[in-house]
Formats: structure tokens, C-alpha cells, sequence
């Protein structure tokens, strides 16, 4: 066995025990922590396959982003957990019928790509000294380029509509018309009204007798 296929079977035993933990951990701050775990196992797979564009943006896009953003949102949302496992049991049947059928497709489709290529030809031919990221951004924006277009005008469609939900007029949020606060003036920023000096009268001091006084 070599140093590759070694390490290889390393880091896919912590990405699947990791990834087991993300959905069998109580605590949802363990689970995130867990997942990025699961995306480093991962990006130092595409390492060793010597995809090194794909490994670093792995670890860049979703690790460096996508999961701190996931981490501070689950530390500053009051997740109930107790709540949340009310009737899993009852639906647990039927979740791990969909997980078994979901595992047989992956493993069907799965398994006709570790087939071993016979002609040489089919397999294709790298070329020495040539530069992954380069050919795949050749590939991208040329073979691939409608496809790419389309993605980003979804991505684009989806970021407005997350906008749009979050700042749109609702009584539990704090809506403000951003027109009225370009158009707004320094005069109707704030407003000084001359008012008249008041004093309110002191309370009168109580009166005590000289039967009280004694008692």
C-alpha cells in the first residue's frame, strides 16, 4: 500500500465519521463544527487526486464562508432542541426507507465509475506541466458557458429575493423606505421647539401632631 492510498483511506474515515456526526450530534454548534470538519476530509481528498483549484475553493468558499456564516447564525439563533425531536420517532420509518433507497441509487451510480477503463485512449491524455485550473476555466467558459451564465442569474434572482423578504414592511421588523432616507433633509432631521420654563410646585410636608409626636 502506498503513502496516497493510505492517506486516502484516512481522511475518508474521518469524513464519514464526521459526517455521521453531523446528524447524530445533540448540539447544533457541534453539528456545524462537524460539517466543517467533513469539508476538510474532503478538500485534502480532491488534494490527493491533484485537483488543487477545487480543494482550495472548497476550503475558501465553504469552510472559509458559507460555514462561519452557518456557525454564527446556529450560536446566535435560541434553537430549541427539545422541540425539534418531538416525533422523530414516529417519522423514523419511513426517513430511513428514503435514506436506504437514496444510499442503493448512489451506490448504482456510483459503482460504474470505479470501473477500470481498458483503453488507454478513452481515459484521456494529461499533458506534463499543464495547469488544471487553466483548462478548467477553458472548459468553463467555452463548453460550458450557457450553463455557467444560467447559474449565476439564478444565484443573482435568489440574492435579490433574500433581500427583498428581509427588508420588506412587516410589523415585527423595522422597516425604513430607503427613497425617504435619500430624500431626506437636515431640517427634518431634527426639530428645535422653544418651550417655556416649568417648575413643578414642591409637595407640601406632612403634618404631624404632638400626640403622634409622643407616641
Amino acid at each position: 500500500m502506498s503513502v496516497t492510498t493510505g492517506l486516502f483511506y484516512i481522511f475518508s474515515a474521518v469524513m464519514l465519521f464526521a459526517a455521521f456526526r453531523v446528524i447524530t450530534a445533540r448540539n447544533p454548534v457541534h453539528a456545524v463544527l462537524f460539517l466543517v470538519l467533513t469539508f476538510f476530509q474532503a478538500s485534502m481528498i480532491w488534494m490527493l487526486l491533484k485537483a488543487e483549484f477545487l480543494s482550495i475553493t472548497l476550503v475558501l468558499v465553504y469552510v472559509g464562508a458559507v460555514m462561519v456564516l452557518f456557525l454564527f447564525v446556529v450560536m446566535m439563533m435560541d434553537i430549541n432542541v427539545e422541540n425539534l425531536r418531538v416525533g422523530f420517532w414516529k417519522h423514523f420509518p419511513l426517513a430511513a426507507v428514503v435514506g436506504v433507497v437514496i444510499a442503493l441509487e448512489m451506490s448504482a451510480v456510483l459503482m460504474g465509475g470505479f470501473r477500470v477503463v481498458e483503453d488507454p485512449q478513452a481515459a484521456g491524455v494529461v499533458v506534463a506541466g499543464a495547469s488544471n485550473t487553466k483548462e478548467l476555466g477553458k472548459l468553463l467558459y467555452t463548453q460550458y458557458l450557457y450553463p455557467l451564465e444560467i447559474a449565476a442569474a439564478i444565484l443573482l434572482v435568489a440574492m435579490i429575493a433574500a433581500i427583498a423578504l428581509t427588508l420588506r414592511a412587516r410589523k415585527d421588523s423595522k422597516y425604513v423606505n430607503p427613497g425617504d432616507q435619500v430624500r431626506v433633509k437636515s431640517r427634518d432631521r431634527m426639530a428645535v421647539i422653544k418651550m417655556d420654563a416649568t417648575r413643578e410646585a414642591p409637595e407640601p410636608a406632612p403634618v404631624t401632631t404632638q400626640a403622634e409626636t409622643k407616641a
